[in-house]
């Protein structure tokens, strides 16, 4: 058991290190040296733990989603729906260095997904977990309103879409982080709108409509 522990310090050890470097340099400066340079370890050591770049980006990967999800369930969520959501979805777009850094590697290993297929599953587990989270948002802000399976699956979508819209914009220096929230506000009070739309819709529809006729 001490050395699963061990393993698992120098394996957060070396993460921190690829984003110590991501964010000094850029994701293209990670490599088994530089990180091995900015861990104090040697090359040997690293590559013990990590035999490759591949590797390295992998793990870093994981353990980025796995902490952004940690700020995510440390949020105190007690604003407006609207604001409630940015709270959430501040985590996930670059707004902060840890998070640019975060956005960095993600478009690197989209890049990379191409050529190096280990790196596919990775790309795959990253769009999944948005997916998963806009769900999540979706399904509170609408509450009570009739929500089908199909229409939480188009939401999600959308919602997924306009992330990774805001978050390409936000990486690229076209919108400021207040622009950003606003949108964000705005996108929020659009799926109020169409939850509010349902739930007016299944108040006005007549009962009897949805039972069949009586023989």
């Amino acid at each position: 058991m001490p050395r699963t522990i061990d393993l698992d310090e120098r394996r957060r050890t070396l993460a921190e290190a690829v984003w110590a470097v991501a964010r000094e340099e850029g994701v293209q400066a990670v490599s088994v040296r530089s990180v091995a340079a900015a861990a104090g370890v040697a090359v040997g050591s690293l590559r013990h733990v990590f035999p490759s770049r591949t590797d390295l980006l992998r793990y870093a990967s994981d353990l980025m989603k796995e902490r952004a999800g940690e700020r995510i369930r440390a949020e105190r969520l007690d604003g407006t729906p609207q604001e409630n959501v940015f709270a959430v979805l501040r985590h996930v777009l670059p707004l902060t260095p840890d998070t640019r850094v975060d956005m960095e590697l993600y478009l690197t290993l989209v890049a990379e997904a191409s050529r190096t297929p280990a790196l596919e599953t990775v790309r795959e587990s990253a769009a999944e977990g948005l997916r998963h989270l806009c769900s999540v948002v979706v399904a509170r802000l609408w509450g009570d309103a009739p929500l089908d399976e199909a229409t939480a699956s188009e939401e999600a979508l959308r919602l997924m879409c306009f992330v990774d819209g805001l978050a390409i914009s936000l990486h690229m220096g076209s919108i400021s982080g207040e622009e950003a929230e606003r949108a964000v506000l705005r996108e929020s009070e659009m799926i109020l709108s169409r939850a509010a739309a349902s739930r007016r819709a299944l108040a006005t529809y007549p009962a009897s409509a949805a039972e069949p006729p009586h023989e």
